[in-house]
């Protein structure tokens, strides 16, 4: 895998945007992880389960970490859908945009509950198939 994406598996909206980015990764280049599974720690000793539940954490290939937006150019740049999201990077939109992602994240459950009327995920964690 070339980035593996730690996702709050109890926010509709982040759900759905992992649901989007599997339809596109045709090529299996990305790996799904729930940060709410019960071996996650187990598993990945060197994610902050706490820290990754405030901002979208990417792991790449190099053992080398992703955080925020970057997690999510990295991982569009890599299905070569929603080129746009790289606009997000630029030096002059960077800081504006992380600081929109910032008060995104602390917000996803009330944003997700105006958006699609749920605010988290019944069962605790979304099914991602």
């Amino acid at each position: 895998m070339e980035l593996t994406i730690f996702y709050d598996g109890t926010c509709p909206l982040c759900l759905n945007e992992m649901k989007q980015l599997k339809r596109h990764d045709s090529l299996n280049r990305i790996a799904l992880e729930d940060i709410n599974a019960a071996d996650i720690n187990q598993r990945f000793p060197d994610l902050d389960v706490v820290q990754a539940n405030t901002l979208l954490h990417g792991l790449q290939a190099d053992g080398t970490w992703l955080y925020g937006l970057d997690v999510t150019a990295k991982a569009w740049g890599l299905t070569g859908k929603h080129a746009w999201v790289k606009l997000l990077r630029l030096p002059v939109i960077k800081p504006v945009a992380d600081l929109a992602y910032l008060a995104f994240a602390r917000n996803r459950y009330r944003i997700s509950y105006l958006l699609t009327g749920k605010k988290r995920c019944d069962t605790g964690s979304c099914n991602i198939k």
